[in-house]
């Protein structure tokens, strides 16, 4: 049964991985051809993750990706709160609350008196203590985003259920690590992309080939 059970798991996540993927296709946040990234590298594909999260209908198909292991076998939700950073995760967290019927909070980058900079909850958010936060954004490269969120929800006593993220371009990050309690919490990506980048000129087989180089502010080149 265990091993039954494993192989529908990997089924499903191979079907929204694909059903991710056409999505970002249909609405055009990926995109095939030569791009230039802020990074300065090349590459023959890029995410503009605001093409698809400005589509409802795919956001909305993407949430239920994200809110559907955290309802238990009657549908009820089995997390209490939908918190997202940055504004992707912001749009993400309110749909998956909005579908879970939970509340939806976010934390805003505060910068401190000697330069460095955290996360804060606006006024009139909470987490109560114990309550079961699910942590939500768009695009996975470094984590930093995410790990900038926990510190904020476990000061309030929030229980971090699970971090999930759109697409993944880490290379495969499957857990985070508090920087403030040092607690690891498990990452999920609904869809895995390895994103090939190259240098420019002779390093770059798109150059050699002649292939024309859009850049990000003619193209939209997501710089992750």
């Amino acid at each position: 049964m265990t091993t039954i059970k494993r192989s529908v798991e990997l089924t499903a996540r191979a079907e929204i991985a694909r059903r991710t993927e056409a999505l970002f296709r249909s609405s055009g946040a990926l995109r095939d051809g030569h791009f230039l990234l802020k990074s300065g590298r090349h590459s023959n594909a890029y995410l503009e993750k605001f093409a698809v999260l400005s589509d409802p209908a795919a956001t909305s198909e993407l949430c239920t990706y994200m809110a559907a292991p955290h309802r238990d076998q009657a549908g009820q939700p089995t997390v209490e709160v939908a918190a997202g950073p940055t504004t992707g995760g912001v749009i993400l967290a309110f749909e998956t609350g909005r579908q879970l019927g939970t509340p939806a909070i976010f934390a805003e980058e505060v910068s401190a008196g000697d330069g460095s900079t955290h996360r804060e909850f606006r006024r009139g958010f909470h987490i109560e203590p114990t309550q079961r936060v699910l942590l939500v954004d768009d695009i996975l490269t470094t984590g930093g985003s995410l790990v900038a969120m926990l510190p904020a929800v476990e000061a309030m006593g929030g229980e971090i259920i699970e971090c999930v993220v759109m697409v993944d371009r880490s290379g495969g990050i499957a857990s985070i690590t508090s920087p403030a309690s040092g607690r690891v919490y498990p990452v999920r990506a609904l869809w895995s992309m390895d994103l090939e980048t190259y240098e420019g000129g002779s390093g770059c087989p798109l150059c050699a080939e002649g292939v024309p180089l859009h850049a990000p502010g003619s193209s939209g080149a997501d710089a992750r």
